[in-house]
Order: structure tokens, then C-alpha cells, then sequence
């Protein structure tokens, strides 16, 4: 029982290792097209995207008011677009 919860436990630490990651050109291409202006990327953000999503990339831009806005982009791996939480 000890092998299989150190089993379970090292799946864990590797998968939460592998998606603490980000991903800034995916984010900026995915702000931009959304019509996002001056985009600044400000990091990992952790805690803040789903399951499926394999990098959280904080970001900084204006958008088409002219306003300051802040948020997060998460990106999938594979199958997954990237999206954008404000």
C-alpha cells in the first residue's frame, strides 16, 4: 500500500510539475487576435486555469476602449485552444 501511495503521489508532483508552466508566445497570439493592444506577459499564474490546460501565462494589455486590463491565458497541449480569463 506504501508503493502505491508513493506511486499516486509521484504522478502528482510530476503532472502539477509539468503544467506549471507558461506558454507567452501562445498567450500574445491569442490577446492580439482578440484585439488586445500592448501586451505585456507578467508570468506563471497558478491556480488560476482547468485541468486540461497545460500552461497559465498572466498578462497586462489595453483593449479597444483604451482601458487597462489583466487576466490569464490558458493553453491547452494539443487538443485545447487557448482562452482567456479576465
Amino acid at each position: 500500500m506504501k508503493r502505491f501511495m508513493f506511486l499516486v503521489a509521484l504522478v502528482v508532483l510530476v503532472s502539477a510539475s509539468i503544467g506549471a508552466c507558461t506558454n507567452a508566445s501562445s498567450a500574445k497570439h491569442a490577446l492580439e487576435a482578440q484585439g488586445l493592444t500592448d501586451v505585456t506577459i507578467t508570468g506563471y499564474k497558478p491556480l488560476t486555469c482547468g485541468q486540461s490546460d497545460w500552461s497559465s501565462t498572466g498578462f497586462e494589455a489595453t483593449n479597444a476602449q483604451g482601458a487597462r486590463v489583466t487576466g490569464v491565458v490558458c493553453c491547452g497541449l494539443v487538443f485545447k485552444n487557448c482562452t482567456i480569463r479576465w
